[in-house]
């Protein structure tokens, strides 16, 4: 079975009290653009993390707004801050760590816990885990073709209503296997 796959960038999930803090009272994040998942997208609006080793600007804010605020980046950017963030579910915070300020236009946060890599996951709705005979939180590996290919073991599946049919992987990971937005891998249960 064939999965389109889809490149995430580094990004951050806020929680509202942190957006007010970053951005002002009552602050409303605008989109920018809708993801593929429903409801998501990515806001106009980017923030800044920074530590005494590294710095990067631009960090694009996700919408809607979390329960808790979450930063995800790849293993290069933890290497360059000088951290080491466990690899975890988006909004399994379980072990996370801080260590890096969160720098809006209006305000700055020092975040305690939310960091995290996050681990490479198909999307899947009910109706698709049932066409493919898959499970929520099931591992599978995903072949992907090309100059680079490989396969990525330990791709957990995610099912839920709101879910669209496709894969997320960091950029780290696209980069080692020759990936660009549009491509496709095949799940090997």
């Amino acid at each position: 079975m064939k999965v389109p796959i889809e490149i995430s960038a580094r990004h951050i999930h806020l929680y509202k009290k942190d957006l007010e803090t970053l951005f002002g009272k009552d602050y409303q994040l605008k989109v920018f653009k809708p993801l593929s998942q429903k409801g998501q997208f990515a806001a106009e609006e980017t923030i800044t993390l920074a530590n005494a080793n590294f710095r990067l600007e631009k960090v694009r804010i996700l919408g809607p707004l979390r329960e808790k605020t979450q930063v995800e980046i790849c293993q290069t950017e933890a290497r360059l801050f000088g951290i080491e963030p466990p690899i975890r579910e988006s909004g399994d915070l379980k072990d996370s760590i801080g260590g890096l300020e969160i720098i809006g236009p209006d305000g700055k946060i020092e975040l305690e816990k939310g960091l995290i890599i996050a681990l490479r996951h198909i999307h899947a709705s009910p109706t698709d885990a049932m066409k493919y005979k898959l499970k929520d939180k099931q591992l599978v590996s995903v072949k992907v073709e090309g100059q680079r290919s490989l396969i990525f073991h330990n791709v957990v599946i995610r099912v839920d209503p709101s879910f669209v049919w496709n894969m997320h992987i960091d950029t780290d990971e696209a980069n080692a296997a020759g990936v660009k937005e549009g491509a496709e891998g095949e799940v090997i249960v």
